[in-house]
């Protein structure tokens, strides 16, 4: 497996002979208004361009559909009949901006060898809530592969947590920077990302969705700091800079 992390959310995976994109944000930088009244977003730009990102692409993964997770030159740019999974019920917006192929994840879809599955995810706490509206989170698992949690944009809460301890995954992928929406924490912050890491010793932790999005209250290197104040080293959480491939090994076969 290998893990690309191009900007914030958005992903590109090797994964079991399949190339998956998930959560394409390719608008340029500054090119949307601020959140948190500190900056245009998104801040950076991308570490290279929108065609490289979209070649060899078999399937895109659209976890909600905020602007940085879909935005609309992901909409203009990525092909309309490019098989496209969702959470139910944001198909019918997707095909309304021109997509043919698009299947919501219900319970579990098949890519192949690859099996992708819906995980509990919660965009914050109390009554922002209803204002972020559903999002989900999916695991991975196919054979000869790490089996991977995609947490999305969730903070650390129980379901999620239970999630995770019953299926057991190699790798852990967050969303990590603290964002907050009037105040209430929105993602993962570092000390959710480091309970998490905690409490799944077996995974490696793979922080992303950093240093984009002017809301956001944690960096990577106050991430790196207090993981290291904690004990958990770089082998244990794998903390990516825009554009950085990772390679990922699955267990070793009894």
């Amino acid at each position: 497996m290998q893990l690309k992390l191009l900007r914030n959310a958005l992903l590109k995976l090797s994964y079991a002979g399949k190339t998956l994109l998930i959560d394409p944000d390719l608008g340029e930088k500054l090119s949307r208004r601020s959140i948190a009244g500190k900056s245009q977003n998104p801040m950076v730009d991308l570490p290279e361009p929108i065609e490289d990102i979209l070649a060899g692409v078999d399937h895109v993964i659209v976890s909600h559909l905020h602007a940085d997770h879909f935005d609309e030159v992901a909409k203009a740019r990525i092909p309309k009949d490019i098989p496209l999974i969702c959470q139910p019920g944001n198909e019918e917006a997707i095909r309304a901006a021109g997509f043919s192929n698009v299947e919501p994840l219900e319970c579990f879809v098949r890519i192949g060898p690859i099996v992708v599955k819906s995980q509990p995810a919660q965009h914050g706490t109390g009554p922002v809530v209803d204002i972020m509206g559903k999002v989900m989170g999916f695991t991975l698992e196919a054979p000869g592969e790490p089996s991977v949690y995609w947490c999305g944009d969730s903070v650390l809460y129980p379901p999620l947590q239970e999630a995770v301890a019953k299926a057991e995954p190699d790798v852990i992928v967050t969303h990590s920077c603290g964002a907050l929406w009037d105040g209430t924490l929105i993602v993962m912050d570092a000390q959710q990302t480091l309970d998490l890491a905690e409490q799944a010793p077996h995974a490696v932790i793979v922080a992303t969705h950093m240093e984009a999005l002017d809301h956001a209250s944690v960096s990577r290197q106050a991430l790196r700091e207090a993981a290291e104040a904690r004990g958990i080293g770089r082998d244990r959480l794998l903390i990516p800079a825009d554009g950085e491939t990772i390679e990922l090994k699955g267990p070793v076969p009894a």
